[in-house]
């Protein structure tokens, strides 16, 4: 028997017949399987971009704000809860609709964009106590310049929401996050400074800011440095508040008493502080005292942290620290601090904030009572410098806070202002 005898005998058996025909099938429908795979998998890469938007990144919950504002195209929603204080103090409830997680559609410009939501069930933000997740976004094209323009557009959106507020950042962990409510905006001119005091810090700061490029080509760290001492209650924190204001800027609130607060965690958090900010340490004599006191009180210069004075030195200018960075510390007490924590390079502008003068007094008046003339200003502070030559201008608010309409009465009063 020849072979194609043989070939002709196992075409003419029906069971060899059946297992090649099914044979075939699965050979093309895993061949057909695997090229539509890699068809998928080429279409992906040539054909789509995709941008993955983790929640650690500051632009998570300004994208999510943005797709709720814009609207998706789904059913599916979660709340996201707000509160806003007005100008007058009140609080107000704003709820905001984002994608729940899962997949939603939406439409911008002339592109149709995927949204899928994932929340890591397996991992959790220690820090926060809340499940990570992303945000993942896919288009048709290989243009990145819509979500350029998406992630541009969420930004501005966020900065419209804080226009004309000055937002307080504390420190949780080795993050800042928002605390409390965005502050209106407190006008430089409500705290009332000696003569040429507020011009001179104010001409200073933003010489600074406007400047980057001398201290690049000079090989100047581009960081300054500013301490307010002084009474209690003569306006340091005040003026602070105020000034971040007058520069558009936030604040980062920082205790250097804080327990648990390390040399590590520290420098991390001067690292990172958000941009356009100022970082305030106040009543930094509360958390280091000078070495030469150290010595009658061995407590109060270790602390209850781990923060170690020469951690704070080489945080504010050792190698590793930041740079484009705007540092204000405050005391009540300037000869308790350690010479090296106050030297240029650290602090390159001082300012004493002392009790008020007969100027401050005056304007002070003047700007409760408008109305009145300049003569009862002038006659309330030689009246009440002469009953008291230490007065704060916590005292002196005080004062009129009491006699909020009867401006006579703040003259008639005025020796009281050492009693409150």
């Amino acid at each position: 028997m020849g072979l194609s005898d043989i070939i002709d005998s196992l075409k003419d058996n029906p069971y060899f017949g059946a297992g090649a025909g099914l044979f075939g099938m699965g050979m093309a429908a895993a061949v057909g399987r695997k090229s539509l795979q890699i068809g998928m998998i080429m279409f992906r890469r040539h054909c789509m971009i995709t941008l993955e938007v983790p929640s650690k990144d500051k632009s998570y919950y300004w994208l999510l704000q943005w797709i709720s504002t814009n609207g998706t195209q789904t059913q599916h929603l979660s709340v996201e809860t707000s509160f806003h204080q007005s100008d007058a103090g009140r609080i107000s409830t704003r709820y905001d609709f984002i994608p729940s997680p899962g997949s939603h559609f939406f439409r911008y410009k002339r592109y149709w964009i995927r949204v899928d939501r994932n929340r890591e069930k397996q991992m959790v933000d220690m820090n926060r106590g809340v499940p990570f997740e992303t945000v993942t976004l896919t288009s048709l094209g290989r243009k990145r310049d819509v979500y350029f323009d998406i992630l541009e557009e969420a930004r501005q959106m966020a900065l419209q929401r804080e226009e004309g507020r000055t937002v307080m950042y504390t420190a949780v962990g080795p993050e800042w996050r928002p605390f409390g409510y965005p502050r209106r905006k407190r006008p430089l001119t409500s705290v009332v400074l000696d003569q040429t005091v507020s011009d001179r810090i104010v001409t200073d700061i933003k010489e600074f800011i406007d400047n980057p490029l001398w201290y690049i080509d000079r090989g100047i760290p581009y960081r300054r440095g500013y301490l307010l001492y002084g009474p209690p209650g003569c306006g340091k924190s005040s003026y602070i508040n105020a000034l971040a204001g007058e520069l558009d800027y936030s604040i980062c609130v920082l205790n250097l008493s804080e327990r648990g607060l390390s040399d590590d965690r520290l420098n991390h958090l001067l690292t990172m502080a958000p941009e356009q900010s100022i970082i305030l340490l106040e009543d930094i004599d509360a958390a280091f005292v000078s070495r030469d006191l150290s010595t009658e009180n061995s407590v109060a210069y270790q602390g209850m942290s781990r923060l170690t004075l020469s951690g704070l030195l080489n945080a504010l200018d050792g190698v590793a620290s930041a740079e484009a960075r705007i540092i204000f510390m405050t005391t009540n007490y300037v000869d308790r601090l350690d010479p090296a924590l106050i030297r240029p390079g650290r602090v390159d502008y001082k300012e004493k904030i002392d009790y008020a003068t007969p100027y401050q007094l005056e304007q002070m008046y003047s700007r409760f009572y408008p109305d009145e003339d300049v003569t009862m200003a002038t006659t309330f502070a030689e009246k009440a410098l002469s009953c008291n030559k230490t007065i704060s201008l916590a005292q002196v608010q005080g004062l009129f806070l009491l006699f909020k309409n009867d401006p006579l009465a703040v003259i008639e009063n005025a020796d009281q202002l050492h009693h409150l």
